[in-house]
């Protein structure tokens, strides 16, 4: 059973998700107006909030496959769990690390996204997705470069 939800996003959801790149751009921004141990916080505060944000897209998942519980979805659940333990992963390892596996990590969840999403109905979402990873993994591979080129 496919739920009939294939409307392009709301402008109420467009506003929170394109609101969510806010800490994106600023902290990547901020770092290059910001004294080295600033700079420093700034990137941590970024690849603590990357985290979270990945673990969000993996969640969304769960909420799929809870909504169509009719048909076992074990590897959309599996999938579901994999962004949190790959964002934990990045906030183990120095900063500018983190950054880019986190950069790398958004690209991934959309991939998959790009798979799921249709046949869940919500193909339309897929643009903003994309605008969202675009604009937040450049966000994360700039403020890494940017702690990158103060270490040299």
């Amino acid at each position: 059973m496919q739920p009939n939800h294939s409307s392009s996003p709301s402008r109420w959801a467009q506003g929170l998700a394109y609101g969510g790149l806010i800490p994106f751009v600023g902290l990547a921004l901020a770092m290059g107006f910001l004294a080295p141990l600033h700079r420093a916080l700034a990137a941590s505060a970024l690849l603590g909030y990357s985290a979270t944000i990945a673990s969000f897209l993996g969640a969304i998942h769960w909420g799929l496959t809870m909504r169509d519980a009719s048909s076992p979805k074990d590897g959309m659940l599996a999938w579901g769990v994999m962004p949190s333990l790959m964002a934990w992963v990045a906030l183990l390892l120095p900063t500018a690390s983190g950054l880019l596996l986190v950069a790398a990590l958004l690209w991934v969840c959309f991939a998959v996204d790009r798979a799921v999403y249709p046949r869940f109905g919500i193909r339309a979402w897929l643009p903003m997705r994309r605008l969202l990873t675009v604009v937040a993994s450049l966000c994360c591979v700039a403020a890494a470069v940017q702690l990158t080129a103060v270490a040299r």
